[in-house]
């Protein structure tokens, strides 16, 4: 099944499915399983015309999904780097933005570990 430009998986449940899409997790496709009384332990391959239709429709009126969606988050962290926020400061620098430590940990977001000591090699012995 191909949904917003994504194919889903037939062989899993349509509520686990759902989610392979870009701006639909878990919690997102049990309420669009449940404001459409669509059974989400269904299968994927399961589902009848008229169900994934219904999905379908669903989700383009009231989901902004993949590429929308992607576009409108860099577009605020553009904003946030222009109008020189914090936050915005610290996405263009590609450090933790959510107030996390970086003295240790943080490794994700800066990259493998670089070892900064002295770089003078042991001077030879004087006689």
């Amino acid at each position: 099944m191909r949904i917003a430009g994504v194919d889903i998986p037939n062989d899993k449940k349509i509520g686990i499915s759902l989610a392979y899409i870009y701006g639909i997790g878990r919690n997102n496709a049990k309420k669009i399983l449940s404001d459409l009384s669509i059974d989400p332990n269904k299968r994927t391959k399961d589902l009848t015309e008229g169900e994934s239709d219904k999905i379908r429709d669903y989700i383009d009126k009231n989901l902004k999904i993949e590429g929308d969606l992607r576009s409108d988050i860099a577009q605020n962290i553009k904003r946030l780097r222009e109008i020189g926020a914090y936050r915005g400061i610290r996405h263009s620098r590609n450090l933790p933005v959510r107030g996390q430590r970086t003295k240790t940990n943080a490794r994700t977001k800066r990259g493998r570990r670089v070892t900064v000591g002295s770089g003078r090699k042991p001077s030879a012995e004087k006689t």
